[in-house]
């Protein structure tokens, strides 16, 4: 006698397992997990998405009209009347760059430069190292009054050597004729370019020094007391243990405010043009106060504004050397 077979159980669907399991897994919709990864990756980009635009605005704009501006021929017509002026081309770059005064100038700004970096960084290293000395009360003063020179306005720096170096009523003629055999009576110390920009480069190494030695000083309280003391009992002595093993410690504050500094100085303005009284001879011309006569005393517009371009271009020049710098120090890191 036959009995029948038993049923036979419905087919299961594919298992998580199975390969059709994973194609229909992998065409839902996307994990949450590349979302957030996603997100992630966008969410700096959105944060500064603001100040980048304010950057641009704030400076982009006035960059780009001043280069467009180099390559026009701007008169005080086209400025009250509104027009638009003629276009140049590279006119007004053939004649500054054929002009040999131009070049004088870029001397002297790129020497003033080198001598006030050079003076600032060197008082500046010798301030930080003198604060790591001192008790903290001795330090705690000395940044306050660091702090409270860099604070103090130009214009007020100004005035102060100004009467400093009075020909009639300064103190540096005073103190000066009180040594034997020198009499500095109504010595003008701007009558030679050599010893007023030597009063000029005071004025700007004085407002300069405050940053760069709070910045030093706070590089050398990240040397490792270790590293000292190793090298002292190595038999490392003075100039031989600041090389050897503080230095290299402190090198990238230091190439950065030195980098600073010559970007700051290179483009010296307010000190030559407050000292010399609002009329700077040609002898104190530098590439800042030249493009402003350029563009607003003598009316050149575009002139001044190629001058303002070239001092941009020499200033990205001494930035690229910055950055590469900076590279180099973190690869061997």
């Amino acid at each position: 006698m036959e009995t029948a077979d038993p049923p036979r159980p419905a087919a299961a669907g594919p298992g998580p397992g199975t390969p059709g399991g994973r194609h229909r897994r992998a065409a839902g919709p996307r994990p949450r997990g590349t979302l957030r990864r996603a997100g992630r990756l966008t969410l700096p980009y959105l944060l500064i998405a603001p100040t980048v635009l304010a950057l641009a605005a704030v400076l982009g704009y006035p960059l780009v009209d001043l280069v467009l501006l180099s390559f026009q021929d701007m008169t005080r017509k086209q400025l009250f009347s509104g027009t638009s002026p003629p276009w140049a081309g590279l006119g007004q770059y053939r004649t500054i760059l054929s002009d040999g005064f131009f070049w004088n100038v870029v001397g002297r700004t790129a020497l003033f430069t080198v001598v006030c970096v050079a003076a600032t960084m060197a008082l500046a290293m010798l301030v930080a190292l003198l604060m790591r000395r001192v008790a903290p009360w001795v330090r705690m003063t000395m940044v306050g009054v660091l702090v409270a020179v860099w604070a103090m306005p130009i214009m007020v720096a100004a005035s102060i050597f100004r009467w400093l170096s009075d020909a009639d009523y300064g103190v540096v003629n005073w103190l000066l004729g009180l040594l034997p055999g020198l009499d500095f009576s109504k010595h003008n110390w701007f009558a030679d370019p050599w010893e007023g920009f030597a009063v000029i480069a005071c004025v700007v190494v004085w407002g300069a020094v405050p940053f760069a030695a709070v910045t030093l000083q706070a590089a050398l309280s990240q040397v490792p007391p270790e590293l000292e003391e190793a090298a002292l009992v190595d038999g490392a002595r003075g100039p031989q243990l600041f090389r050897h093993v503080t230095f290299p410690v402190i090198k990238p504050a230091f190439v950065l405010v030195t980098s600073l500094s010559a970007i700051w100085d290179f483009g010296v303005f307010n000190q030559i043009w407050l000292m010399r009284g609002g009329q700077p001879e040609k002898e104190y011309y530098l590439l800042g106060v030249y493009s402003f006569i350029e563009s607003f005393a003598v009316n050149r517009y575009s002139t001044g504004a190629a001058i303002a371009v070239i001092t941009v271009l020499l200033l990205l020049g001494g930035a690229v050397v910055y950055v590469r710098q900076i590279l180099t120090m973190g690869e061997a890191e």
